[in-house]
């Protein structure tokens, strides 16, 4: 955040001159997603969010903001992101390894065993919402059944997107209520609440969003035609057990992720180590397909003629073509060849060098926000909205719009809960309203509407990690689109509206 001492220090801004830069990026991105569409990703919003954190600079600098304070709030801004970078990177190289050691493979086989088109959907809702649950991320749930799911669902045929948003609906879901996770201890902290206060408020706004959520998935699926299906959901477990040993024992590796979770180590660490153990079981039960892969290096690098440097040879010793197969996959892509062209994307990972872009447009993303909030653009913009909540309806939903706001502008999540956190607290106190109201309405609007953003950091992630665009599959996380408007009505309707005069969990009507 900046320091407080540098907003002061300069002159207020007026609100058509802070609206300005986001209407600069507005305009941008439209333009790029109409040129490029979805490759806009991949340079063109980088761009953009640059131009745009360099008219925030402009309008902070003729306000008398300095330079130096302009630079020290973007660095600030990019190193709050620093962990979600390095989570990314670990994500690619655990998919890399993953996929070698059968985790993945093993997840699609017994998967399309228990699974059909017809429920799968619903079905990935429920499954990420109890892992993120019991894990307390949504990052790490998408990231290990997520990519598993994503792979079932694309066998059985089903849409990328829809089957995206079913997994990140979810997830999102989970994390959401989880007391492990760290947006609902940051939300709670922020309104100054009660963590399992503010669980057991949450879940009369989310128990019937989810519900929803599932019921709508349900819905889509049951207007599947499974007979329209391009994939052989019959032939595939056989494509798979061909190429990979299948043993329900591969499950021990997601589950060493659950139980260090639940211990509370760190998800760095945790990733770190279901990585390396990914890359251990690829060599003790898939030495027949470090092998192959080993032989698809061979002939390449015998493509390309006698004098380039060769890092493996029909000759090389099984040792040596683990540590470079295994290398590969972590650091770039690695694909397994099938005869089967339709489900060849089912056996091919991008390894961290498939998240550097991802990691530029976060870079980007917090150099913008973090111009927003140096030059205090972005609090001359949410100022006004605290004026304009004069009922609890009101107030609340502007809390939520806010939250919204900073989610497109800041491009973070925890600051789409910390920003209107610190605005909102006082005036929740003022009109008598419990600790709780706010809590909720920060969740409710922040956390679940981050991954809907193309250049917020968990849009940026969940695209890179699942390699479906965020405008392509934001449209079908539901959960993510009711949850705000649930909160929204819950206030209009004045239900479990609690005030400080009376228990958490009692019945008033709000009407302050």
């Amino acid at each position: 955040m900046p320091k407080t001492d540098v907003l002061q220090s300069s002159r207020p801004v007026p609100i058509w001159l802070a609206s300005l830069p986001i209407l600069l990026l507005i305009g941008l991105l439209a333009l790029n997603v109409w040129i490029w569409g979805s490759d806009a990703s991949y340079g063109p919003n980088q761009i953009a969010l640059m131009l745009a954190a360099a008219a925030a600079a402009i309008a902070g600098r003729l306000f008398g903001t300095r330079t130096k304070e302009i630079i020290e709030g973007m660095s600030h801004s990019i190193s709050s992101a620093i962990t979600a970078m390095l989570i990314l990177i670990l994500i690619g190289g655990l998919t890399g390894t993953w996929l070698l050691s059968g985790v993945v493979p093993a997840m699609i086989y017994y998967g399309l065993k228990v699974l059909s088109p017809e429920t799968f959907l619903a079905a990935a809702v429920v499954v990420s919402s109890i892992v993120s649950l019991a894990t307390g991320s949504s990052w790490t749930t998408v990231a290990t059944v997520g990519i598993a799911l994503l792979g079932i669902g694309k066998a059985l045929g089903l849409s990328e997107p829809m089957i995206a948003g079913a997994i990140i609906s979810g997830a999102y879901f989970g994390d959401k209520i989880s007391p492990l996770s760290d947006t609902t201890n940051l939300a709670a902290a922020m309104a100054g609440c009660d963590l399992f206060t503010h669980v057991r408020y949450m879940l009369w706004t989310t128990t019937p969003s989810i519900l929803l959520t599932i019921g709508i998935f349900w819905y889509l699926g049951s207007q599947v035609d499974a007979s329209q299906l391009q994939i052989d959901t019959e032939t595939l477990p056989k494509l798979i057990s061909e190429h990979f040993t299948i043993t329900p024992l591969l499950f021990l590796v997601p589950a060493l992720v659950v139980v260090m979770v639940l211990l509370k180590w760190d998800a760095l660490v945790a990733l770190f180590v279901a990585m390396l153990a990914g890359a251990v079981v690829a060599v003790v039960a898939q030495p027949q397909v470090i092998n192959e892969v080993a032989n698809v290096i061979v002939v390449a690098e015998a493509e390309k003629g006698p004098e380039a440097a060769k890092v493996l040879t029909a000759d090389s010793p099984f040792i040596q073509k683990a540590y470079v197969v295994l290398t590969n996959a972590i650091s770039g892509e690695t694909k397994i060849p099938v005869a089967d062209e339709k489900v060849q994307s089912l056996f091919v990972s991008r390894g961290m060098q498939g998240m550097l872009n991802t990691i530029w447009l976060i870079l980007c993303a917090m150099c913008f926000g973090g111009a927003m909030e140096a030059t205090g653009l972005l609090a001359t913009i949410t100022r006004p909205l605290v004026a304009l909540a004069r009922s609890t309806a009101s107030l609340i939903a502007t809390t939520a719009g806010t939250c919204i706001f900073v989610n497109v502008t800041a491009s973070d999540q925890y600051l789409a809960i910390v920003v209107p956190g610190r605005m909102f607290r006082e005036a929740y106190k003022e009109r008598g309203l419990a600790p709780q109201n706010l809590s909720r309405t920060l969740e409710d609007a922040g956390t679940v509407t981050s991954v809907l953003v193309p250049w917020n950091t968990c849009g940026a992630t969940q695209q890179g990690v699942l390699g479906v665009d965020v405008l392509a599959f934001a449209p079908y996380c539901f959960f993510c689109w009711i949850s705000p408007l649930m909160t929204v009505l819950f206030a209009l309707l004045g239900l479990r509206i609690a005030t400080i005069r009376q228990p958490a969990e009692s019945n008033s009507t709000g009407a302050q």
